[in-house]
């Protein structure tokens, strides 16, 4: 009977070390997604020439956006910045920050399914129905939940873009994105929303939800 007991005893010792460890191990993390990292935390390689062209493209896009933003009473500090010359296989929307003229984050971002015409160019349209990404400034609105969650309203400042709000462009998450950069391949495309990863949204959202005045999101190439 008392060895019956022993065993009784340490088998119970083992299923509460195998319950412990799953639980950090296993369901912990699960439990807790958003600790999880879903997007490249930012600086730009300025080591490499392609690094170098590329944070100067954002610097000279940022001067040109930073007068605009306070001619109309924009967010001051922070805008961001969508590069479509770049692979969507690549971080392409960067979070920048006027003053100190720096990246603080980037993800991957999607076009639309319209702009490629051929596989390699991209067109760019403001006809409703096309699919296709609209180049252009524009004002982030409020959040809503939309089809896929969380969305933000765009109001198109541009004739390039200006139908951007009939055309129904937002500023949402898909899980078809994908967390980091998977260059040579490309990632899923839209119909002319600027998707993101779900991870990559809830910091953006910490951004708009925290900025006193609209920040602007500039698209271009």
């Amino acid at each position: 009977m008392e060895i019956f007991r022993r065993i009784t005893w340490l088998v119970f010792l083992l299923v509460i070390s195998a319950t412990t460890i799953g639980y950090f191990f296993w369901y912990k993390p699960k439990f807790h997604p958003a600790k999880a990292i879903y997007f490249a935390a930012a600086s730009i390689d300025v080591t490499t020439k392609s690094g170098r062209l590329l944070a100067l493209r954002l610097k000279q896009k940022a001067s040109d956006i930073r007068g605009f933003a306070v001619a109309n009473d924009l967010n001051h500090r922070y805008c961001f910045l969508i590069d479509m010359d770049i692979s969507s296989g690549k971080n392409r929307f960067f979070v920048y920050n006027m003053v100190t003229d720096s990246v603080e984050m980037a993800g991957l971002v999607t076009h639309g399914s319209g702009s490629v015409s051929d596989g390699n160019t991209i067109k760019f349209s403001n006809v409703a129905g096309s699919n296709c990404s609209s180049l252009g400034k524009y004002r982030i609105g409020k959040p809503y939940e939309g089809k896929f969650g969380l969305a933000y309203k765009l109001y198109g400042l541009d004739n390039t873009n200006s139908k951007a709000f009939e055309r129904f462009v937002v500023l949402h998450a898909h899980s078809c994105v994908p967390g980091s950069e998977v260059y040579p391949l490309t990632i899923c495309e839209s119909w002319g929303c600027p998707t993101v990863s779900p991870g990559f949204l809830q910091s953006l959202k910490k951004y708009i939800d925290d900025s006193e005045n609209p920040i602007l999101l500039n698209i271009d190439r």
